[in-house]
């Protein structure tokens, strides 16, 4: 049981740190520097990060939930 907490540890790690991953480089596409102020460098960066960890992690979550229910859902069976 214990060194199932782990597993699930670590998975969730690598989970949020892929698709973290993925959302940077999906987001690459857009061009927010149209909408952004000019010379606002750091901010545009800072807003990538942003909405790259936010979208990344909800991703995440969403994945690891489905998983965690396919998991259970032969429980309900017994």
């Amino acid at each position: 049981m214990i060194n199932d907490f782990g597993q699930i540890a670590m998975l969730s790690i690598l989970s949020h740190l892929v698709f973290i991953a993925i959302s940077w480089w999906a987001l690459q596409a857009i061009r927010l520097d149209k909408l952004l102020r000019p010379n606002h460098v750091f901010q545009a960066r800072l807003l990538y990060i942003l909405l790259a960890i936010f979208i990344g992690s909800s991703v995440s979550n969403f994945f690891l939930d489905y998983l965690q229910w396919s998991r259970q859902l032969p429980l309900m069976f017994d």
